[in-house]
């Protein structure tokens, strides 16, 4: 290693030594060629001048590199392989680089997004506060039924009629002179008048496409087709859980309970339930403190059961049973 350091220092004074030499030979060679008017390629002397000791200086540098490759094997080590390496290294991570600025592009894209939606919030919230707002954006304003055996064109007139009537109430319930308040696209409507001519049961439901401010002339909202379909039947277990012994406690209970229940609205959500909230029979709670006063170190289960058939807008029943799993 002594040796090696030693080999470097000389190379260093020597290629120093050399660079003293040559640089002043250069410039005596520049200052002579110039004085003699000497020219290459038709070029004025001074420039001719310029460009031999820009040569010389080239020269020299060229030496450098190639003592150094001659005497230094580091040094062609960290030309010849690490430089190529490190070339292919820095291909590689850009390659892999690709991925995760697209990854960055969606992020900055949600992260606007959810900015938006803040600001939208916000003023939301200040027009609550003044409490001007009296229909919030996305509200369902009227719920209808749409057979498609009936004449389509005349379900529609008489739904917008009651939908308008009902909006006027709450917007401009002063103004009883006002009528045909609501505004939704012509497209919409033809839209929905081919689905629902193609057969079957169908819910129209009637929503706000903006906040409505009291007072306002005119309330823009946006018509949505669903299939009146069956979400659940009477005595359709919706949802369970099984529980061990030592969840047989109230606590334990209540806390499955509530966990059941998330799950079941959101099992009908999935089928295409319109409802906010599901109804419970309140008889299930004396039911399961007999079961608990009567059984102890079993494993039983939970069961929430449907206690009539619901369709898509209709409200959703439930009981909670408890049973003990024999094994």
């Amino acid at each position: 290693m002594s040796i090696c350091k030693s080999v470097a220092w000389i190379l260093i004074v020597f290629l120093i030594f050399l660079g003293g030499l040559i640089a002043p030979f250069g410039d005596i060679l520049g200052t002579k060629i110039g004085k003699a008017r000497f020219s290459i390629l038709k070029l004025r002397p001074k420039k001719t001048a310029t460009i031999i000791t820009i040569i010389t200086g080239g020269f020299i540098s060229s030496i450098s590199i190639g003592l150094l490759i001659l005497v230094s094997e580091e040094f062609r080590q960290r030309l010849f392989v690490d430089i190529p390496f490190l070339q292919k290294t820095l291909d590689e991570s850009k390659k892999a680089l690709i991925p995760l600025q697209e990854e960055r592009k969606e992020l900055e894209g949600k992260i606007i997004q959810k900015e938006n939606e803040l600001n939208q919030l916000k003023n939301n919230i200040k027009e609550f506060r003044r409490g001007n707002i009296v229909i919030k954006r996305g509200q369902t304003l009227f719920i209808a039924e749409v057979n498609s055996s009936s004449n389509i064109k005349i379900d529609f007139t008489k739904i917008y009629n009651e939908a308008d009537k009902f909006v006027r109430k709450i917007v401009i319930p002063i103004n009883k002179e006002a009528k045909n308040i609501l505004l939704w696209r012509p497209s919409d409507i033809t839209k929905i008048e081919k689905i629902a001519g193609r057969g079957g049961d169908w819910i129209l439901l009637i929503k706000s496409a903006t906040n409505v401010l009291k007072g306002d002339n005119y309330v823009f909202v946006s018509p949505d087709l669903l299939e009146n379909k069956f979400i659940v039947k009477k005595g359709d277990v919706i949802s369970s859980s099984i529980l061990g012994e030592s969840d047989l406690n109230l606590k334990s209970i209540n806390l499955e309970i509530k966990s059941l229940l998330r799950e079941t609205m959101e099992e009908i959500k999935l089928k295409g339930s319109q409802v906010s909230e599901i109804k419970t029979n309140g008889n299930f709670v004396r039911k399961i403190k007999d079961f608990l006063q009567e059984n102890q170190n079993i494993k039983f289960k939970l069961e929430v059961v449907s206690l009539r058939s619901s369709k898509t807008v209709e409200p959703i029943v439930v009981e909670i049973n408890i049973s003990k799993i024999t094994s």
